[in-house]
């Protein structure tokens, strides 16, 4: 009675292999036709007759379902993309996934770069969120792709998700992630620029087109000095300041000619109010950059701060003869310029009426005067920079007024009034 029995399960396990190839059929059918929602119907009758069947058939269930869920993913379907991801891990975890290897392979590399499209579609739109969301399940799609892990923390720091940011970094020093690969460039003929190719079989084919010289495969230089400045600074904008002195000593000790981990060590050392060691820093900075205006401007912001007046006005006049432009620079400069007066002022409203009291007073008001003249070029300059600027039109409007300068304080008030 029991042969019977064992005949007829073997022939139901035939019945249902013979159905799910026949639905597997249809979905590649479909998939080839862009009938997607025949193929996903297809795959979820082949799913209804999984059981039983045996290895290279459910590894080949797994591929077609990855297949089908990408293409209907199109550019933005995330949720598809994520099955389809799923259904290739699946493929090639299956015991018979080593049969349909070259296919899982180029399904993984259509499937990530599809995703990645995607982030980078949503980066420029600044949704950071979903973009690190996508370049995350990129990596998992492909592991060795690291650099997508990389750049799903930059958004997630962007998102001010500074959690999420911290735990992709510390995936990446967990694995050495340095960033460093070899690249292929050449330089355009028209424009001199130096172009980056995908692989060298591209550098080689766009060569031929006569618009490129000088191709060369070249070493990029690491990043982790930049992933540990980014933790660092994550741990200050948390107020972790110890973590991030810690990771500070740890940065440097390992990338000592970095110089943006000095500048990050600066940036660290005026959060927390050490301005002698910010000072020092900077000027480590600025010996490495010494045409950069911004690194004087940011030293002299610091110089103000520490009550170092003289010093800051040196560094901001600095800044501005090698950015005749640099209107914070100006403003700046004014201010610790005007800042001058409120002493001429304290002591002008404490003199008496006596002859001698009056004479200082007089001295007083010229030294005053003096000091708003001094402060109307960097004023001027930066009301023409930043036109829109109202309270820069009134200060001005004001010192016009103080020292005599009817025909410019008219202008200033009805430049005020129109802007009003």
């Amino acid at each position: 009675m029991r042969k019977p029995l064992l005949i007829m399960s073997a022939m139901l396990v035939t019945v249902l292999a013979f159905g799910q190839k026949k639905e597997l059929k249809k979905a590649e059918r479909a998939i080839k036709s862009g009938d997607l929602s025949e193929a996903l119907a297809a795959i979820d009758q082949a799913e209804g007759m999984l059981g039983g069947a045996d290895d290279a058939l459910v590894a080949q269930f797994y591929v077609v379902k990855a297949e089908a869920y990408l293409a209907n993913a199109g550019e933005s379907d995330f949720d598809s993309m994520k099955k389809s991801a799923e259904a290739l891990k699946m493929a090639k975890e299956s015991a018979g996934g080593s049969k349909y290897a070259d296919r899982i392979d180029l399904a993984r590399q259509n499937l990530r770069t599809a995703i990645v499209n995607s982030a980078v579609a949503d980066q420029n739109s600044q949704n950071y969120g979903p973009a690190a969301e996508k370049l995350y399940e990129s990596y998992k799609v492909s592991p060795q792709d690291t650099s997508d892990l990389y750049y799903a923390a930059g958004n997630a720091i962007n998102a001010k998700d500074y959690d999420l940011a911290m735990k992709y970094y510390d995936m990446l020093l967990d694995v050495g992630y340095t960033g460093i690969k070899k690249e292929y460039v050449a330089t355009n003929t028209e424009t001199g620029e130096i172009v980056a190719f995908r692989d060298e079989n591209e550098m080689k084919t766009n060569m031929l087109t006569g618009l490129y010289s000088n191709p060369e495969d070249r070493m990029t230089e690491s990043v982790r000095g930049d992933l540990l400045t980014n933790m660092t600074l994550i741990y200050m904008a948390q107020n972790k300041n110890e973590k991030a002195l810690e990771l500070m000593a740890k940065a440097r000790q390992e990338n000592p000619d970095d110089i943006s981990l000095v500048r990050a060590e600066a940036d660290l050392a005026y959060k927390m109010g050490d301005m002698d060691k910010y000072k020092n820093l900077m000027q480590e900075v600025i010996a490495s950059d010494p045409n950069n205006p911004e690194l004087y401007y940011n030293l002299g912001v610091g110089s103000a701060q520490a009550g170092n007046d003289d010093d800051a006005k040196k560094l901001y006049a600095k800044a501005i003869e090698l950015d005749p432009e640099y209107a914070n620079a100006k403003i700046n400069m004014a201010a610790l310029i005007l800042k001058g007066e409120g002493a001429i002022i304290e002591e002008m409203n404490n003199l008496g009426t006596s002859a001698a009291d009056n004479k200082r007073y007089d001295e007083l008001k010229e030294q005053r005067v003096d000091i708003y003249r001094s402060a109307v070029p960097y004023l001027e300059d930066a009301v023409e920079l930043r036109p829109n600027n109202k309270e820069l039109v009134r200060t001005l409007m004001n010192i016009y007024s103080q020292i005599g300068e009817d025909g410019k304080f008219k202008a200033m008030k009805a430049k005020l009034e129109s802007m009003d």
